[in-house]
């Protein structure tokens, strides 16, 4: 029989609403960052960097992308004959076929999966968090401590604590009280969501927890476990680690990458983050262009000025155009003159000639304040926007625009415009 130490189960099935447009078409694990990555290749790169060779990745919202760029694991070197990477989507079962309702829920259908490796310890992941950790250190931790669940946490300010699943220890660092996302938190130490299970433990509360519905870790797993007496350790991780799961702090992500020292490095030889990298031809640059403090994909043509942005792979930007404090995504084209100024734009979107993005004073969202709250222009992918308009502050836009769309050549700011379909 085959036996693994340790697997780890990667969570990649969210929708990631709070990114809005970003993951109408799209998972947001399998969103772009930092010009020719994806949010999933964090967590993956970190398994193969702590010696985890064995990781099954739960889809369900919007899988195809991320499937596609998974494949079968070559550039995360978890093609293996035994273990490597495996893709696990809901399945139609003999009794009834059901969608993921929980986190826990999502790793208890998947039993039959974590058994066939009979390992001693899981390691539960989730596929939208930015951050580089050794997961072998907080298993050697895990181990000493002789624990049943051991919860990576770090310190946040007080005043964001309440968004968090919130820790109390003792000075050996044993949990002493666990609060999910409470409205007065007794410590600001918070759970990353990363969680090394001893595999029977685990293994027992998901089956005694079976007819939960929507069963999930923070809700349902932990306290069970703390209940029934476990031995619960933190483990104190000082490291960069960022949760991108709204546009503000996804765009702050990406723009401290291009900081004069950036907070988090994506150069460091011993801790390589590895992608799906297209076969691509070199960047071009023109003689006319000025490029500053910025990252400028593979595969992608600058005939006009970039301050302080992130361009992804295979984009043309137009002569005269100039963008500033902006994520251009894979494969968009913006158009001869236009203007853009602190916007987030996703894949395969066009942009006509004459545009200026991010124009007069920020107003409030029409279409979803909780979502839309920056002074920033939010375009989906494969969309089209016309030559000549002018889009505000705090706008959203998906799909394929037409001029009349604009009143008056304008969408002001707060307003939105989302269209069926996309470019092909």
């Amino acid at each position: 029989m085959i036996k693994k130490e340790m697997i780890a189960m990667l969570l990649a099935g969210g929708q990631g609403s709070r990114l809005g447009v970003l993951t109408a078409k799209v998972a947001k694990p399998a969103v772009a960052f930092g010009g020719k990555y994806r949010i999933i290749d964090f967590p993956l790169s970190n398994c193969i960097n702590s010696g985890i060779d064995t990781v099954g990745v739960l889809t369900q919202y919007q899988p195809l992308k991320l499937n596609t760029h998974i494949g079968i694991g070559i550039p995360w070197d978890l093609d293996r004959n035994i273990g490597g990477v495996t893709v696990l989507p809901p399945y139609e079962k003999s009794r009834n076929s059901e969608w993921y309702t929980g986190t826990a829920n999502a790793i208890y259908q998947n039993i039959n999966y974590i058994d066939t490796y009979n390992p001693e310890y899981v390691l539960i992941l989730s596929g939208d968090h930015i951050y580089k950790m050794d997961y072998e250190v907080m298993l050697e931790y895990h181990k000493a401590n002789n624990a049943d669940l051991t919860i990576a946490a770090m310190p946040v300010p007080m005043e964001e604590a309440h968004r968090f699943g919130i820790l109390v220890t003792d000075d050996q660092h044993r949990i002493t009280e666990f609060q999910e996302k409470p409205a007065n938190p007794s410590s600001n130490l918070a759970s990353m969501g990363i969680y090394i299970f001893s595999w029977p433990v685990l293994r027992h509360a998901l089956l005694t927890l079976a007819e939960q519905p929507n069963c999930d870790f923070g809700k349902h797993v932990i306290p069970y476990c703390f209940q029934n007496g476990k031995n619960l350790f933190a483990y104190e991780f000082n490291g960069y680690w960022k949760d991108v799961g709204t546009l503000t702090s996804y765009w702050e992500a990406n723009m401290e990458l291009i900081d004069l020292v950036p907070v988090f490095n994506l150069y460091e030889k011993h801790w390589k983050i590895y992608t799906k990298s297209d076969i691509l031809p070199p960047q071009f640059i023109s003689m006319e262009s000025t490029i500053e403090r910025s990252i400028i994909g593979e595969g992608t043509s600058v005939y006009g000025d970039v301050y302080n942005s992130v361009i992804g792979s295979g984009v043309t930007i137009g002569k005269g155009a100039v963008i500033r404090n902006s994520i251009i995504m894979q494969d968009v084209i913006i158009g001869e003159g236009t203007v853009i100024d602190k916007a987030i734009i996703a894949d395969g979107t066009q942009i006509g000639a004459n545009v200026k993005i991010g124009v007069g004073e920020m107003a409030p969202s029409k279409l979803d304040p909780k979502v839309y709250n920056a002074d920033l222009v939010t375009i989906g992918e494969k969309s089209y926007v016309p030559d000549g308009v002018s889009i505000g502050k705090n706008t959203a836009i998906s799909g394929i625009t037409e001029a009349d769309d604009y009143p008056g050549g304008l969408l002001e700011g707060g307003e939105y415009i989302v269209k069926a379909g996309g470019i092909l």
